[in-house]
């Protein structure tokens, strides 16, 4: 079974721009959306996806997940069979360490939200947590996209 394991923080700063080896710009929507299961459809760049999230337990570390990629043309249908709402995010990769940070500047209602996640093989894996990291939000569920899309962080 595909298990998802990573930590998520906030971010302070913008000098992840300057250590990003890459960056893309992303959409995506759900079909459906509740504590049990997420459906998600991404379109990031010109690429589409479809990825199935199962709950996240106490503490958040880790969830089912499943993705694939899809036609770019089928990822434009599905979005609109999506709930209302989207969310607008620039991805940018940042290497710490061995680790791959995915740092997420958000757009539209979240604009403002900067937050940086990173998958890990093992729940104790050690990680070298670069400069720009703040707080970290693990396990906050304010902080999952699929809430971010119906309580935008401007509304807080």
């Amino acid at each position: 079974m595909p298990l998802e394991i990573e930590r998520k923080f906030l971010v302070q700063d913008d000098s992840f721009k300057k250590e990003s080896f890459s960056h893309s710009h992303i959409v995506q929507g759900y079909i459906c959306s509740n504590e049990e299961r997420t459906v998600r459809i991404r379109i990031c760049d010109e690429r589409a996806f479809i990825t199935i999230k199962g709950p996240t337990p106490e503490g958040g570390l880790h969830c089912y997940e499943f993705e694939t990629e899809i036609l770019l043309d089928e990822g434009i249908q599905l979005m609109k069979l999506c709930e209302p709402g989207v969310i607008d995010k620039v991805r940018w990769l940042v290497k710490s360490g061995k680790h791959k940070f995915e740092v997420d500047e958000f757009f539209g209602d979240n604009e403002g939200l900067v937050m940086a996640e990173v998958e890990l093989s093992t729940d104790n894996e050690e990680v070298e947590i670069p400069s720009f990291i703040g707080k970290e939000v693990t396990g906050d569920p304010r902080y999952f996209n699929s809430y971010l899309r119906i309580h935008p962080h401007r509304t807080w």
